[in-house]
């Protein structure tokens, strides 16, 4: 019977912790334009994702706007062939496999984050078409397709799919009263298809993921008090006020504007149910087996216990919190109708107070094309004086 234990707990032991893979860390210096492409060509292939955002928007903050676009090419292009499908993500829904094993697609809001900044690429480059589509495909990534539970409600994302509709010669009015609906704050304005430039603004730090609960099993958000809350924007002796459309915490926190709860429940119950009767049976086997009466069912009794323990010690229930930690908090857009040439526009991100914070100006040298919209991105995090 003591053989019978020795030999168990070393068949569990293999069975479940493998063996080690010794690799290195990659030499990260907290520098994203060293460390995400040596995470993208070196790193483990389940973070290149994460890595490739992380990269296109910092491309995209600091003007390198043709850098950014095939990172991101790339990455909606895995997300696509990976999403539901990805075996990593198939196991890491077994009891033995942890969360951040899987391919990191990210949650639904920094899905829908990478098909936005796309968007606003693509209608950069006068393809308003492909804008439009990867608007869709946002809305999408925050909604319930296949079950029809919850809609998208991002008030932006629908707007541009209606505003790209209209300045395509179609109708674009249910993106329209989708937009009008999901509002939480100030209407969005009717489309006006002679306005030819279109400024993108985000602003504030977004929402960070951590775990919670006995096992780390609970994914939350922690949500930091934005310095900014909203911009004005100087430009051609004009000055605009500008809110923010969509809010990433809120966002991040709700599905269809209710509350969720990431909770990987069924792993964090089996472990500790697994713990509970692995110590109940140790305790009762070690009893019995003084027993000499009783020995055999006191080893046996003591190795399911064992067993039991390291069952529990293998599950692995904790949420996976890698982030894309660079997103915003708030999405706004600025509309103008201005003369083609050259245009300098100086961006003010002002607090709760409506007062600005010098740190935070930005200036912005761009030109509008003839006969095409000038689309400029502009964060709270750009580098500035910038020309785009």
């Amino acid at each position: 019977m003591k053989g019978f234990l020795q030999a168990a707990l070393l068949a569990c032991l293999v069975a479940v912790t493998g063996c080690a893979t010794g690799a290195k860390p990659l030499p990260l210096n907290g520098d994203v334009f060293h460390d995400a492409p040596l995470a993208i060509e070196q790193g483990p292939p389940r973070d290149k994702l994460l890595w490739q955002y992380r990269l296109a928007l910092a491309e995209m903050r600091r003007g390198q706007f043709d850098a950014a676009k095939p990172v991101l090419d790339d990455a909606l292009l895995t997300l696509g062939g990976l999403y539901g499908k990805d075996s990593e993500a198939r196991k890491s829904r077994r009891l033995f496999q942890q969360e951040a094993k899987k391919t990191f697609i990210g949650e639904p809001y920094e899905r829908a984050m990478a098909n936005y900044y796309r968007g606003i690429l693509y209608w950069r480059d006068g393809e308003i078409d492909n804008a439009r589509a990867c608007f869709r495909n946002a809305e999408f990534e925050d909604s319930d397709a296949e079950a029809g539970e919850y809609k998208c409600d991002y008030t932006l994302f629908d707007y541009l799919d209606g505003f790209a509709t209209s300045k395509l010669g179609g109708d674009g009015s249910d993106a329209f009263k989708r937009a009008e609906a999901s509002a939480r704050g100030a209407k969005p304005p009717a489309y006006d298809k002679s306005v030819n430039t279109l400024l993108f603004l985000d602003f504030g730090p977004g929402p960070v993921k951590f775990g919670a609960g006995k096992y780390n099993e609970e994914l939350r958000f922690r949500e930091a008090i934005s310095p900014v809350q909203s911009v004005q924007v100087k430009l051609d002796n004009e000055i605009v006020n500008i809110k923010s459309a969509d809010d990433l915490n809120f966002q991040a926190t709700t599905r269809g504007g209710r509350v969720m709860d990431h909770v990987l429940a069924n792993k964090a119950v089996f472990k500790s149910a697994t713990s509970t009767l692995g110590d109940a049976a140790i305790i009762s086997g070690a009893i019995l087996a003084t027993d000499h009466e009783h020995e055999q069912a006191g080893f046996a009794l003591l190795a399911a216990g064992l067993l039991t323990k390291l069952v529990s010690a293998a599950t692995t229930p904790q949420a996976d919190t890698r982030c894309w930690e660079a997103l915003p908090q708030f999405l706004a857009l600025g509309q103008f109708k201005l003369k083609p040439g050259q245009h300098t526009a100086t961006v003010n991100f002002l607090n709760a107070e409506g007062k600005t914070d010098p740190k935070f100006a930005k200036q912005i040298t761009f030109t509008v094309p003839e006969g095409r919209d000038a689309v400029i991105y502009v964060s709270d995090q750009s580098t500035t004086p910038q020309t785009q």
